[in-house]
């Protein structure tokens, strides 16, 4: 599998310069959130979100010095990215996230929501500091679309009627909003043409959609500490992805199960096998990988540099941690 730590090398020192930012631009005036934010920032994240900002970036500006518009754009990126993890942690009472204790199991869920709130709050004022207006439309859009994914999930629990359409855009809600928009966001301050600006937002959707199914496929098929918080989580907490989704179609006792909420003995191992025995993983991996082309063939509109290269390699990195 490819490394995210190679593969941003283009962008290496601004993503430095981004972490060591997020920790200034977060934990001055409140103790225990600058310690919650340390914690976070600290926590091994892979940094893609703002990577992909900082790579459109160098991208559209070519012979031209980013300026610190982008760089500011790509750390209110991960701050609201973050402050999504926070959230999600104390939605789904998770006690791990990346192979470390949440925010919520170290502080506690009043400090946790409160911490969330605080990292959105920020990244909205920094973002109306920005003084570009479709900037502010669009990363606004993202927080928003965080809200309503959340709440999607949580209604629609153990719920055996959604289909394919409504779970790829609870996914977009969740996962492909911030990559989407944040890339459009980076173009807009680019200068670039229309056509351009929508063709990166295109990238970012279909390429953050790759990797929610992606992750919805490891959550079957990879080990507690690959994934760094317990597997089958999904499935367990009733959030039906599409591994299961396409299992129903072939095994129709799974949706018994799903439904009555695992409530007798082995229904939660028998659901896991039905998944395991149908072609549900295999029609994930496709669906997958039509995204991710579907990404690619977006990239056409950048000339070729060495950011535009790894924001084509991106999508390969998306598919690679399936093997």
């Amino acid at each position: 599998m490819i490394s995210t730590t190679s593969l941003f090398a283009p962008v290496d020192d601004d993503l430095r310069l981004l972490t060591n930012n997020l920790k200034q631009l977060v934990g001055a005036r409140h103790p225990i959130l600058g310690a919650a934010a340390e914690h976070l920032f600290d926590a091994g994240g892979k940094r893609i979100r703002p990577a992909i900002v900082l790579l459109v970036s160098r991208a559209t500006m070519l012979e031209r010095e980013i300026t610190s518009r982008h760089r500011r754009l790509a750390e209110i990126t991960e701050m609201i990215h973050t402050a999504s993890l926070v959230h999600d942690d104390v939605v789904d009472d998770a006690e791990l996230r990346r192979n470390v204790p949440t925010v919520n199991s170290l502080f506690d869920n009043r400090i946790a929501v409160l911490a969330g709130d605080f990292l959105f709050a920020q990244s909205s004022w920094y973002l109306a500091n920005l003084d570009n207006l479709e900037v502010v439309k669009l990363l606004s859009e993202v927080i928003r679309d965080f809200a309503e994914g959340e709440i999607l999930q949580g209604i629609n629990r153990f719920d055996t009627s959604l289909n394919l359409e409504a779970y790829l855009e609870k996914s977009y809600y969740k996962t492909a909003s911030l990559i989407a928009n944040s890339a459009k966001a980076a173009a807009v301050l680019s200068d670039c043409s229309r056509e351009v600006i929508e063709n990166l937002y295109a990238y970012g959707r279909d390429l953050g959609l790759a990797f929610q199914i992606v992750d919805d496929i490891l959550d079957f098929t990879a080990s507690t500490e690959v994934l760094g918080k317990p597997s089958c989580s999904d499935l367990i907490s009733g959030n039906i992805t599409a591994p299961a989704l396409f299992a129903m179609e072939e095994k129709p006792y799974l949706q018994t199960l799903i439904e009555r909420e695992f409530s007798e003995d082995g229904d939660l191992e028998k659901a896991l096998l039905l998944v395991k025995e149908s072609d549900g993983i295999e029609r994930s991996r496709e669906l997958a990988a039509h995204h991710a082309q579907l990404a690619l063939n977006n990239l056409d509109c950048l000339s070729p540099s060495s950011s535009a290269q790894v924001l084509k390699d991106l999508v390969d990195y998306a598919l690679s941690r399936l093997y």
